[in-house]
Protein backbone atom coordinates (compact mmCIF):
# COMPACT_ATOMS: atom_id res chain seq x y z
CA UNK A 1 0.00 0.00 0.00
CA UNK A 2 1.46 3.35 -1.07
CA UNK A 3 2.48 5.93 1.48
CA UNK A 4 -0.08 8.38 0.11
CA UNK A 5 -2.96 6.15 1.22
CA UNK A 6 -4.73 7.61 4.28
CA UNK A 7 -4.76 4.28 6.06
CA UNK A 8 -0.96 4.19 5.92
CA UNK A 9 -0.97 6.82 8.67
CA UNK A 10 -3.04 4.56 10.93
CA UNK A 11 -0.84 2.33 13.09
CA UNK A 12 -2.81 -0.75 14.26
CA UNK A 13 -0.34 -1.38 17.08
CA UNK A 14 -1.02 2.09 18.50
CA UNK A 15 -4.77 1.50 18.34
CA UNK A 16 -4.42 -1.87 20.06
CA UNK A 17 -2.37 -0.22 22.81
CA UNK A 18 -5.03 2.50 23.07
CA UNK A 19 -7.62 -0.22 23.57
CA UNK A 20 -5.63 -1.55 26.49
CA UNK A 21 -5.15 1.86 28.09
CA UNK A 22 -8.86 2.71 27.89
CA UNK A 23 -9.71 -0.69 29.33
CA UNK A 24 -7.35 -0.05 32.21
CA UNK A 25 -8.91 3.31 32.99
CA UNK A 26 -12.44 1.88 32.97
CA UNK A 27 -11.29 -1.03 35.16
CA UNK A 28 -10.10 1.51 37.73
CA UNK A 29 -13.48 3.29 37.57
CA UNK A 30 -15.37 0.02 38.08
CA UNK A 31 -13.03 -0.96 40.92
CA UNK A 32 -13.80 2.23 42.83
CA UNK A 33 -17.51 1.82 42.15
CA UNK A 34 -17.30 -1.63 43.71
CA UNK A 35 -15.71 -0.14 46.82
CA UNK A 36 -18.17 2.73 47.21
CA UNK A 37 -21.49 1.33 45.97
CA UNK A 38 -23.82 -0.69 48.23
CA UNK A 39 -23.17 -4.43 48.49
CA UNK A 40 -26.64 -5.00 47.04
CA UNK A 41 -25.30 -3.88 43.63
CA UNK A 42 -23.69 -7.15 42.66
CA UNK A 43 -21.42 -7.99 39.75
CA UNK A 44 -19.15 -4.94 40.00
CA UNK A 45 -16.11 -7.05 40.92
CA UNK A 46 -16.59 -9.21 37.84
CA UNK A 47 -17.11 -6.17 35.62
CA UNK A 48 -13.93 -4.60 36.98
CA UNK A 49 -12.01 -7.85 36.59
CA UNK A 50 -13.27 -8.40 33.06
CA UNK A 51 -12.36 -4.87 32.00
CA UNK A 52 -8.91 -5.29 33.58
CA UNK A 53 -8.40 -8.46 31.55
CA UNK A 54 -9.28 -6.54 28.38
CA UNK A 55 -6.65 -4.00 29.41
CA UNK A 56 -4.09 -6.80 29.68
CA UNK A 57 -5.28 -8.29 26.39
CA UNK A 58 -4.64 -5.01 24.57
CA UNK A 59 -1.13 -4.73 25.94
CA UNK A 60 -0.41 -8.37 25.13
CA UNK A 61 -1.74 -8.14 21.57
CA UNK A 62 0.49 -5.12 20.94
CA UNK A 63 3.59 -7.29 21.54
CA UNK A 64 2.96 -9.32 18.41
CA UNK A 65 6.12 -9.30 16.30
CA UNK A 66 8.15 -8.36 19.36
CA UNK A 67 7.49 -11.38 21.59
CA UNK A 68 6.65 -14.94 20.44
CA UNK A 69 3.27 -15.37 18.70
CA UNK A 70 2.17 -17.82 21.36
CA UNK A 71 2.13 -14.87 23.78
CA UNK A 72 1.06 -12.09 21.43
CA UNK A 73 -1.75 -14.12 19.86
CA UNK A 74 -2.87 -17.09 21.96
CA UNK A 75 -2.51 -15.45 25.36
CA UNK A 76 -4.04 -12.22 24.02
CA UNK A 77 -7.02 -14.18 22.67
CA UNK A 78 -7.52 -15.99 25.97
CA UNK A 79 -7.39 -12.70 27.89
CA UNK A 80 -9.88 -11.11 25.47
CA UNK A 81 -12.30 -14.03 25.67
CA UNK A 82 -11.95 -14.14 29.46
CA UNK A 83 -12.52 -10.39 29.84
CA UNK A 84 -15.66 -10.36 27.71
CA UNK A 85 -16.95 -13.48 29.47
CA UNK A 86 -16.26 -12.05 32.94
CA UNK A 87 -18.26 -8.92 32.05
CA UNK A 88 -21.15 -11.18 30.98
CA UNK A 89 -20.76 -13.25 34.16
CA UNK A 90 -20.85 -10.04 36.20
CA UNK A 91 -24.12 -9.01 34.55
CA UNK A 92 -25.64 -12.34 35.52
CA UNK A 93 -24.78 -11.61 39.15
CA UNK A 94 -26.00 -8.02 38.70
CA UNK A 95 -29.47 -9.34 37.84
CA UNK A 96 -29.50 -11.71 40.82
CA UNK A 97 -28.81 -14.91 38.89
CA UNK A 98 -26.55 -17.67 40.20
CA UNK A 99 -24.68 -18.92 37.14
CA UNK A 100 -21.96 -21.55 37.07
CA UNK A 101 -18.67 -20.11 35.89
CA UNK A 102 -16.79 -23.15 34.65
CA UNK A 103 -19.03 -24.81 32.02
CA UNK A 104 -18.94 -21.83 29.65
CA UNK A 105 -15.37 -20.96 30.53
CA UNK A 106 -14.30 -24.53 29.73
CA UNK A 107 -15.66 -23.96 26.21
CA UNK A 108 -13.65 -20.73 25.97
CA UNK A 109 -10.43 -22.46 27.03
CA UNK A 110 -11.08 -25.31 24.60
CA UNK A 111 -11.61 -22.86 21.72
CA UNK A 112 -8.41 -21.03 22.68
CA UNK A 113 -6.46 -24.30 22.61
CA UNK A 114 -7.97 -25.14 19.22
CA UNK A 115 -6.95 -21.72 17.92
CA UNK A 116 -3.45 -22.30 19.27
CA UNK A 117 -3.26 -25.54 17.29
CA UNK A 118 -3.90 -23.60 14.10
CA UNK A 119 -1.19 -21.15 15.14
CA UNK A 120 1.56 -23.60 16.05
CA UNK A 121 0.89 -27.05 14.58
CA UNK A 122 -1.12 -26.19 11.46
CA UNK A 123 -0.88 -22.43 10.81
CA UNK A 124 -4.16 -21.18 9.29
CA UNK A 125 -5.07 -17.57 10.02
CA UNK A 126 -8.55 -17.86 8.50
CA UNK A 127 -9.48 -20.69 10.86
CA UNK A 128 -8.13 -18.78 13.87
CA UNK A 129 -10.12 -15.75 12.79
CA UNK A 130 -13.28 -17.84 12.51
CA UNK A 131 -12.75 -19.24 16.01
CA UNK A 132 -12.20 -15.84 17.64
CA UNK A 133 -15.13 -14.17 15.88
CA UNK A 134 -17.50 -17.03 16.72
CA UNK A 135 -16.52 -17.00 20.41
CA UNK A 136 -16.84 -13.21 20.72
CA UNK A 137 -20.10 -13.12 18.73
CA UNK A 138 -21.49 -15.80 21.05
CA UNK A 139 -20.52 -13.87 24.19
CA UNK A 140 -21.76 -10.50 22.91
CA UNK A 141 -25.12 -11.92 21.80
CA UNK A 142 -25.61 -13.80 25.10
CA UNK A 143 -24.81 -10.64 27.07
CA UNK A 144 -27.20 -8.52 24.99
CA UNK A 145 -29.99 -11.07 25.41
CA UNK A 146 -29.41 -11.23 29.18
CA UNK A 147 -29.82 -7.47 29.58
CA UNK A 148 -32.83 -7.43 27.24
CA UNK A 149 -34.60 -10.11 29.30
CA UNK A 150 -33.74 -8.91 32.81
CA UNK A 151 -33.05 -5.18 32.45
CA UNK A 152 -35.51 -2.34 32.87
CA UNK A 153 -36.37 0.00 30.03
CA UNK A 154 -34.04 2.88 30.81
CA UNK A 155 -31.31 4.65 28.84
CA UNK A 156 -28.47 2.75 30.56
CA UNK A 157 -29.88 -0.67 29.70
CA UNK A 158 -30.84 0.31 26.16
CA UNK A 159 -27.35 1.69 25.60
CA UNK A 160 -25.76 -1.53 26.86
CA UNK A 161 -27.93 -3.63 24.54
CA UNK A 162 -27.19 -1.36 21.55
CA UNK A 163 -23.42 -1.47 22.15
CA UNK A 164 -23.40 -5.25 22.58
CA UNK A 165 -25.48 -5.74 19.43
CA UNK A 166 -23.02 -3.52 17.52
CA UNK A 167 -20.15 -5.58 18.94
CA UNK A 168 -21.88 -8.75 17.78
CA UNK A 169 -22.46 -7.32 14.29
CA UNK A 170 -18.84 -6.21 14.07
CA UNK A 171 -17.77 -9.82 14.60
CA UNK A 172 -20.22 -11.06 11.98
CA UNK A 173 -18.94 -8.44 9.53
CA UNK A 174 -15.35 -9.34 10.30
CA UNK A 175 -16.05 -13.00 9.58
CA UNK A 176 -17.84 -12.17 6.34
CA UNK A 177 -15.06 -9.92 5.03
CA UNK A 178 -12.53 -12.65 5.75
CA UNK A 179 -14.09 -14.61 2.89
CA UNK A 180 -14.81 -11.73 0.55
CA UNK A 181 -11.72 -9.52 0.83
CA UNK A 182 -7.95 -10.05 1.12
CA UNK A 183 -7.32 -11.77 4.42
CA UNK A 184 -3.98 -10.44 5.64
CA UNK A 185 -1.99 -12.19 8.36
CA UNK A 186 -3.19 -10.78 11.66
CA UNK A 187 -4.69 -8.03 13.74
CA UNK A 188 -1.81 -5.64 13.04
CA UNK A 189 -2.29 -5.71 9.25
CA UNK A 190 -3.04 -2.49 7.36
CA UNK A 191 -5.82 -3.93 5.22
CA UNK A 192 -8.84 -1.57 5.14
CA UNK A 193 -11.30 -4.08 6.61
CA UNK A 194 -8.89 -4.93 9.43
CA UNK A 195 -8.36 -1.27 10.23
CA UNK A 196 -12.12 -0.71 10.41
CA UNK A 197 -12.36 -3.51 12.95
CA UNK A 198 -9.30 -2.43 14.93
CA UNK A 199 -10.53 1.18 15.10
CA UNK A 200 -14.11 0.27 16.06
CA UNK A 201 -13.18 -2.36 18.66
CA UNK A 202 -11.69 -0.04 21.33
CA UNK A 203 -14.63 2.33 21.10
CA UNK A 204 -17.12 -0.53 21.45
CA UNK A 205 -15.22 -1.89 24.46
CA UNK A 206 -15.12 1.60 26.00
CA UNK A 207 -18.84 2.09 25.41
CA UNK A 208 -19.54 -1.33 26.93
CA UNK A 209 -17.68 -0.37 30.10
CA UNK A 210 -19.46 3.00 30.21
CA UNK A 211 -22.85 1.33 29.82
CA UNK A 212 -22.01 -1.05 32.70
CA UNK A 213 -21.15 1.96 34.88
CA UNK A 214 -24.46 3.59 33.91
CA UNK A 215 -26.35 0.40 34.74
CA UNK A 216 -24.77 0.31 38.19
CA UNK A 217 -25.53 4.00 38.72
CA UNK A 218 -29.11 3.44 37.58
CA UNK A 219 -29.48 0.61 40.09
CA UNK A 220 -28.10 2.73 42.96
CA UNK A 221 -30.43 5.60 42.04
CA UNK A 222 -33.41 3.22 42.01
CA UNK A 223 -32.42 1.84 45.40
CA UNK A 224 -32.08 5.31 46.89
CA UNK A 225 -35.49 6.27 45.52
CA UNK A 226 -36.94 3.10 47.01
CA UNK A 227 -35.35 3.83 50.39
CA UNK A 228 -36.70 7.37 50.28
CA UNK A 229 -40.24 6.18 49.63
CA UNK A 230 -40.33 2.97 51.73
CA UNK A 231 -39.85 2.03 55.34
CA UNK A 232 -36.44 0.38 55.63
CA UNK A 233 -37.63 -2.34 58.05
CA UNK A 234 -40.95 -3.50 56.66
CA UNK A 235 -40.73 -2.26 53.05
CA UNK A 236 -44.13 -0.59 53.49
CA UNK A 237 -44.52 2.90 52.05
CA UNK A 238 -43.12 5.76 54.09
CA UNK A 239 -45.58 8.18 55.69
CA UNK A 240 -44.74 10.96 53.25
CA UNK A 241 -45.09 8.80 50.17
CA UNK A 242 -48.31 7.27 51.47
CA UNK A 243 -49.76 10.75 52.06
CA UNK A 244 -48.88 11.78 48.50
CA UNK A 245 -50.55 8.68 47.05
CA UNK A 246 -53.63 9.20 49.21
CA UNK A 247 -53.86 12.81 48.02
CA UNK A 248 -53.61 11.74 44.37
CA UNK A 249 -56.31 9.12 44.85
CA UNK A 250 -58.56 11.55 46.74
CA UNK A 251 -58.21 14.14 43.95
CA UNK A 252 -59.16 11.48 41.40
CA UNK A 253 -62.18 10.46 43.46
CA UNK A 254 -63.32 14.09 43.73
CA UNK A 255 -63.00 14.61 39.97
CA UNK A 256 -64.85 11.46 38.95
CA UNK A 257 -67.19 10.83 41.87
CA UNK A 258 -65.39 7.63 42.92
CA UNK A 259 -64.95 6.05 46.36
CA UNK A 260 -61.82 5.12 48.26
CA UNK A 261 -61.36 3.57 51.68
CA UNK A 262 -58.69 3.95 54.30
CA UNK A 263 -57.83 1.40 56.99
CA UNK A 264 -55.77 2.50 59.99
CA UNK A 265 -54.31 -0.56 61.70
CA UNK A 266 -52.60 -0.69 65.09
CA UNK A 267 -50.93 -3.80 66.52
CA UNK A 268 -52.36 -4.45 69.97
CA UNK A 269 -50.07 -4.51 73.01
CA UNK A 270 -46.99 -4.05 70.85
CA UNK A 271 -45.00 -2.49 73.70
CA UNK A 272 -45.36 -5.67 75.71
CA UNK A 273 -43.84 -7.66 72.83
CA UNK A 274 -40.77 -5.44 72.89
CA UNK A 275 -40.59 -5.57 76.70
CA UNK A 276 -41.03 -9.34 76.99
CA UNK A 277 -39.23 -10.62 73.90
CA UNK A 278 -36.91 -7.79 72.86
CA UNK A 279 -36.88 -5.27 70.04
CA UNK A 280 -35.61 -7.81 67.52
CA UNK A 281 -38.72 -9.91 68.11
CA UNK A 282 -40.80 -6.74 67.76
CA UNK A 283 -39.16 -5.98 64.43
CA UNK A 284 -39.91 -9.52 63.27
CA UNK A 285 -43.58 -9.04 64.18
CA UNK A 286 -43.74 -5.84 62.11
CA UNK A 287 -42.12 -7.48 59.09
CA UNK A 288 -44.36 -10.54 59.33
CA UNK A 289 -47.43 -8.35 59.72
CA UNK A 290 -46.74 -6.37 56.54
CA UNK A 291 -46.00 -9.55 54.59
CA UNK A 292 -49.27 -11.09 55.74
CA UNK A 293 -51.29 -8.00 54.83
CA UNK A 294 -49.73 -7.70 51.37
CA UNK A 295 -50.94 -11.20 50.47
CA UNK A 296 -54.53 -10.01 51.01
CA UNK A 297 -54.33 -6.82 48.93
CA UNK A 298 -54.86 -6.15 45.24
CA UNK A 299 -52.10 -4.77 43.08
CA UNK A 300 -53.67 -1.30 43.25
CA UNK A 301 -53.88 -1.32 47.06
CA UNK A 302 -50.99 0.05 49.12
CA UNK A 303 -49.83 -0.25 52.71
CA UNK A 304 -47.74 2.33 54.51
CA UNK A 305 -46.19 2.67 57.93
CA UNK A 306 -47.03 5.95 59.63
CA UNK A 307 -45.13 5.33 62.84
CA UNK A 308 -44.23 2.65 65.36
CA UNK A 309 -46.78 -0.15 65.09
CA UNK A 310 -49.37 1.89 63.14
CA UNK A 311 -50.06 1.21 59.47
CA UNK A 312 -52.46 2.57 56.87
CA UNK A 313 -53.95 0.59 53.99
CA UNK A 314 -55.34 2.55 51.04
CA UNK A 315 -58.03 0.79 48.99
CA UNK A 316 -58.80 2.64 45.74
CA UNK A 317 -62.20 2.14 44.10
CA UNK A 318 -63.53 0.53 47.28
CA UNK A 319 -66.86 1.33 49.03
CA UNK A 320 -67.27 0.98 52.78
CA UNK A 321 -68.93 -2.47 52.79
CA UNK A 322 -66.09 -4.00 50.75
CA UNK A 323 -63.48 -2.23 52.88
CA UNK A 324 -65.03 -3.78 56.00
CA UNK A 325 -64.69 -7.24 54.46
CA UNK A 326 -61.02 -6.58 53.67
CA UNK A 327 -60.39 -5.24 57.18
CA UNK A 328 -62.02 -8.26 58.80
CA UNK A 329 -59.96 -10.57 56.59
CA UNK A 330 -56.78 -8.78 57.68
CA UNK A 331 -57.74 -8.99 61.36
CA UNK A 332 -58.50 -12.72 61.15
CA UNK A 333 -55.40 -13.57 59.10
CA UNK A 334 -53.03 -11.74 61.44
CA UNK A 335 -54.55 -13.45 64.48
CA UNK A 336 -54.20 -16.88 62.87
CA UNK A 337 -50.76 -16.54 61.29
CA UNK A 338 -48.75 -14.54 63.83
CA UNK A 339 -45.79 -16.49 65.20
CA UNK A 340 -44.01 -16.96 67.53
CA UNK A 341 -45.86 -14.24 69.46
CA UNK A 342 -49.64 -14.20 69.24
CA UNK A 343 -50.70 -10.74 68.04
CA UNK A 344 -53.98 -9.04 67.27
CA UNK A 345 -54.83 -5.78 65.55
CA UNK A 346 -57.41 -3.03 65.95
CA UNK A 347 -58.62 -1.50 62.69
CA UNK A 348 -60.45 1.76 61.97
CA UNK A 349 -62.17 2.07 58.59
CA UNK A 350 -63.49 5.12 56.76
CA UNK A 351 -64.23 6.27 53.21
CA UNK A 352 -63.97 9.60 51.44
CA UNK A 353 -66.87 12.01 51.58
CA UNK A 354 -68.11 14.05 48.61
CA UNK A 355 -66.25 17.32 48.13
CA UNK A 356 -64.18 19.24 50.66
CA UNK A 357 -62.68 16.07 52.16
CA UNK A 358 -58.95 16.00 52.80
CA UNK A 359 -56.30 13.43 53.55
CA UNK A 360 -55.92 14.79 57.07
CA UNK A 361 -59.65 14.39 57.69
CA UNK A 362 -59.59 10.85 56.28
CA UNK A 363 -56.73 9.93 58.57
CA UNK A 364 -58.35 11.59 61.56
CA UNK A 365 -61.62 9.67 61.04
CA UNK A 366 -59.84 6.34 60.63
CA UNK A 367 -57.74 7.13 63.71
CA UNK A 368 -60.87 7.80 65.78
CA UNK A 369 -62.37 4.54 64.55
CA UNK A 370 -59.19 2.63 65.44
CA UNK A 371 -59.14 4.06 68.98
CA UNK A 372 -62.81 3.13 69.31
CA UNK A 373 -61.86 -0.45 68.40
CA UNK A 374 -59.23 -0.42 71.16
CA UNK A 375 -61.72 1.01 73.65
CA UNK A 376 -64.17 -1.76 72.76
CA UNK A 377 -61.64 -4.45 73.71
CA UNK A 378 -59.17 -4.58 70.76
CA UNK A 379 -58.88 -7.27 68.05
CA UNK A 380 -61.82 -5.83 66.11
CA UNK A 381 -62.88 -3.55 63.25
CA UNK A 382 -64.77 -0.27 63.73
CA UNK A 383 -66.02 2.01 60.97
CA UNK A 384 -66.78 5.73 60.83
Amino acid sequence: MGPSSPVAFVDPRTIVLLTGVMGGLMAVVLFFLRRNYPASVRGLSHWAGGTALLFMAGLTAATRGILPDLFGISVANLLTFSGVYLQYFGSQHFFGLKPRFWPRYAVIVAMTLLSTWFLVADPQYRVRLMISTVVLAWLFSAHARLIHVHGVRSFAYRMAIAVLVCSFLSQVLRLATAWLLPLGTGILDNTPQNLVYVISYPFLMLLTAISLVLMATDRVRAEFEHLASHDSLTNALSRRNLTDICQQELDRCNRHGRMMSVLLIDIDHFKSINDNFGHQAGDQVLVQFVQSVKTLLRSADVIGRIGGEEFVVLLPETPLDVALVVAERIRATVAQSSKPQKITVSIGVTTNRPQNDSVDELMARSDRAMYQAKANGRDQVVRI
